[in-house]
């Protein structure tokens, strides 16, 4: 093989080559997702505004944090992309309500999902770091694991000290397994989009099960946790748009 034809060859490699690589950098992208607190249509404030829940009693809530992991999208040709990493949704950190998905592959997805909670292998590595670092107070000292839900508030209908209500939720395994799986449907998304996840904290204190303070008004340990589980599992929902109920 002569040189001319040599250096044709090479050119003509990297002429098919050219428009691949720019094809693989153009075919990812991100996708911002954002958490918003609410009670029913009112927006979720901390500790100066008071709700009702389902029982007609008044509270008001001081906190509410949640680890959400195991990301996912669904495109609409059945594909599944999976995305690692475990994060603390945190009322009081508005940074962390925001979630950023990279490397999203091109194509229309329509329905993302995520796992609430921390799973076994997780809550059988000891104390980590990052969101599942113990700092977070979501370790419980008592029981190797991670508290996967955690609200907390007052309300005159609670017969506990100071009319306190406490939901400290976790545990991976059974009876009290309270790992939910969460898959919500959307209108068709491509890499570059927000999506807007509305968490309504009135469904985590009625639905399917409704919560009376009067009669529960503390969760630390497996007792009821699975029930308060089964509601945080559905309390979840897409908006359009922020702010948007």
């Amino acid at each position: 093989m002569n040189l001319r034809v040599l250096r044709y060859l090479v050119l003509s490699m990297a002429t098919f080559a050219l428009p691949c690589l720019a094809f693989s950098a153009a075919g990812q992208g991100s996708m911002k997702v954002e958490f918003e607190h609410f009670l029913g249509d009112q927006a979720l404030r901390v500790d100066d505004v008071q709700y009702y829940n389902a029982a007609g009693q008044s509270f008001t809530v001081s906190k509410l944090k949640y680890y959400v992991s195991n990301m996912m999208l669904y495109s609409t040709d059945g594909a599944e992309v999976s995305f690692g990493g475990y994060y603390l949704i945190d009322e009081d950190k508005p940074d962390s309500k925001d979630i950023i998905l990279e490397n999203v592959p091109a194509g229309d997805y329509n329905a993302i999902g995520f796992t609430v909670g921390v799973d076994s292998l997780h809550n059988c590595s000891g104390a980590q770091s990052g969101a599942l670092d113990p700092v977070n107070a979501m370790y419980w000292t008592w029981n190797t694991g991670y508290i996967f839900l955690k609200l907390e508030g007052k309300s005159p209908a609670s017969k506990s000290p100071g009319h306190l209500f406490e939901f400290h939720i976790g545990g991976y395994k059974a009876p009290a397994n309270c790992i939910r799986t969460v898959r919500l449907q959307m209108p068709a998304r491509r890499a570059g989009a927000e999506i807007y996840i509305k968490a309504d904290i009135s469904l985590l204190l009625s639905a399917p099960s409704q919560v009376d303070f009067s009669k529960l008004s503390s969760v630390t340990d497996f007792h009821n946790a699975p029930m308060i589980a089964d509601n945080y599992a559905h309390m979840f929902s897409i908006v359009n748009t922020p702010g948007i109920r």
